[in-house]
This record gives structure tokens, C-alpha cells and sequence, in this order.
């Protein structure tokens, strides 16, 4: 053997025990020190008829090898799933899920991404609005996480309504970067920039508290993409959500806690170090409130346990 076939193929070698050194369990070191204190802006007053529900609109059928450093080979559920708040002074989705054209958008998605999971869409939320008895017309808007194909799918369907976005979020949309394909294909939808202009908030720097009961407060949480966010929504009935986008795509993202293998980081991670950081805050903050349920967007053994809102009782009729 040549010197350069040699070297070639050690090379290669390395790499291959690198990458499959990336997937195996490790998590992230959790210090106490220097973290912000975790403290609530106000204290929720949510209405008595707020509700909160959830749309199904599809899945992708994945495994945790790729969700979490140390995931096994078992079968995992990556819902797309829609979380309704039906607030006093308004409705909002968070995110949009698939639409009815998620075949095509799906088209956007890296190919590597394609081969390893299985997309299957469920009912688009234009038509599960229908079965809640909520129109369009109703809707104060949509709240994006971030903007990723999966959570913008729906917008193709939705539009006229508001779009909730940071500008860091919008200038991703506009930026040209493969990521924020198919939210730039879909045009200039109706979209509404917000900013945070509350103080500390549950760890996180900033804050915007959107109906200003302390019911449904956003914060900034860059990292998956350069303006994603953080929505804590606290129900009448006492149960309180963190909707963490795509932060963690399982829960054990934030039980162990361990951030994606190196692949999954590169197909879909603006800024790693900002995903870790986001969740160390998230570990700490489950610690010091047992009782908040920390809900990935795509983690279905999560949101199945919201109620659905088709169900009568689940929504207010329009």
C-alpha cells in the first residue's frame, strides 16, 4: 500500500470513529454559576375562558440517534403540531405546521434529512381551523418559533394572517440561507415584528408579554436560528407551557442534558453554542419549577398530552 492510499485511509478512519464518536451519549455540563436568576416578570392572570389546545397536522417517523447525543435506535414520533392559545383578545397559532402542499415544501428539506425519516401529513391546519369553528378572520396571528420549513408550511394556506416575527427572525427569512427556503419561497406574507421590551423573564434576558396579563410571554432564544424564541403560555387551569421550538427535538434534550449529534447540528443549527446555553437555562429552569411542562415542538408524547383543539370543549365556538 502507498504511502497516500495510507494516509487516505486513515484519514477517512478518523472520520468515520469521529462522527460515530458524535452520536454516542454525552451531556452538556450544568453550572449553577453565573446562570440568571430564575424569577417570573408578573405574575399570570390569565383570563377564565383562555384555552389552550393543539392541532395534529402531521409527523415525520425519525429515530432518537438522531435527537439527542446517546438517542438509541428506537422509533421516535416527530409531530408537527400547532398550539392554539383562544385568548379574550385574540387567537394565535404557534406555528403554522403543514399545509396543504407539504409535498411540494417538502422538496426544501435537506436530502440527507429526506432519506433518514418519513414524512406523513396528518390534516392541515387550514382545515382543522374549520373543525374548531375557527375562521381565519379570527386569528390575531401566528407566532413562529423560528422559521423552518416544518413550521412555516401552513402559512401557504393562512395568508392574510399575521405573522409574529423578531426581525432577526425576518432578516433570516430574507437573508437567502437554505434553511429559510421555503418561508422566502412563500413570499411577502403579512408579517408583524415585535420586540422585547420587558425585563427578565424565567432566566432569559428579555421579554414580551403579548396580551399583558402575564398569560402568554415571548422570549428570545437564538441559537436553532438567529431569532428564535421562547413562548411561555400559563393556563387558567393552572398548567403552565414552555413552547421551545426547536431547541431540543426531544425531551430528553432538556432532561439529560445533551444537544444534537454533530450531524443533526450541521443540517439545522445556526449558532450551537447559543443552543446549549438555551438548554442549560431550560434544564435549570425544570429544576427549579417541576411543575412547568417544557414542550419541543416536535416531541408528540409532549403535545398529545394538550387537549386537541377540533374537540367542542377544547376551543370557544367562533
Amino acid at each position: 500500500m502507498s504511502r497516500t492510499v495510507w494516509i487516505t485511509t486513515a484519514a477517512i478512519g478518523l472520520g468515520l470513529a469521529a462522527l460515530a464518536w458524535s452520536f454516542t451519549p454525552q451531556s452538556l455540563s450544568v453550572a449553577v454559576e453565573g446562570m440568571p436568576e430564575v424569577m417570573p416578570m408578573t405574575r399570570p392572570q390569565p383570563p377564565a375562558d383562555m384555552r389552550v389546545g393543539v392541532f395534529q397536522t402531521g409527523h415525520m417517523d425519525s429515530k432518537a440517534l438522531f435527537a439527542y447525543r446517546g438517542g438509541g435506535f428506537d422509533d421516535r414520533v416527530f409531530g408537527m403540531d400547532v398550539v392554539v392559545v383562544d385568548h379574550p383578545q385574540g387567537v394565535l397559532l404557534f406555528d403554522a405546521g403543514f399545509g396543504r402542499k407539504v409535498e411540494e415544501h417538502a422538496k426544501t428539506v435537506p436530502w440527507l434529512m429526506r432519506v433518514t425519516s418519513k414524512i406523513t401529513p396528518e390534516v392541515p391546519v387550514i382545515d382543522q381551523l374549520s373543525g374548531a369553528s375557527l375562521s381565519p378572520e379570527r386569528l390575531r396571528g401566528v407566532v413562529l418559533t423560528h422559521a423552518h420549513w416544518d413550521h412555516v408550511s401552513g402559512l401557504d394556506d393562512l395568508r392574510g394572517v399575521p405573522v409574529w416575527v423578531t426581525q432577526r427572525e425576518l432578516d433570516f427569512i430574507h437573508s437567502g440561507h437554505p434553511a429559510a427556503r421555503l418561508a422566502a419561497q412563500l413570499g411577502e406574507l403579512h408579517y408583524e415584528v415585535y420586540d422585547f421590551g420587558g425585563g427578565p423573564y424565567w432566566g432569559f434576558a428579555k421579554s414580551h408579554d403579548v396580551f399583558g396579563d402575564g398569560s402568554v410571554v415571548l422570549v428570545p432564544a437564538g441559537g436553532h436560528t438567529p431569532g428564535s424564541i421562547i413562548a411561555f403560555i400559563h393556563a387558567p387551569d393552572g398548567h403552565s407551557y414552555a413552547l421551545i421550538g426547536d431547541l431540543a427535538w426531544q425531551h430528553e434534550g432538556i432532561d439529560i442534558p445533551a444537544e444534537r449529534p454533530w450531524m443533526s447540528r450541521l443540517l439545522v443549527d445556526d449558532d450551537a453554542a447559543g443552543v446549549r446555553a438555551a438548554l442549560l437555562r431550560l434544564h435549570l429552569l425544570q429544576r427549579a419549577m417541576p411543575d412547568l411542562i417544557i414542550v419541543p415542538a416536535h416531541d408528540r408524547r409532549v403535545t398529545r398530552t394538550l387537549p386537541p383543539a377540533t374537540r367542542a370543549d377544547a376551543l370557544k365556538k367562533g
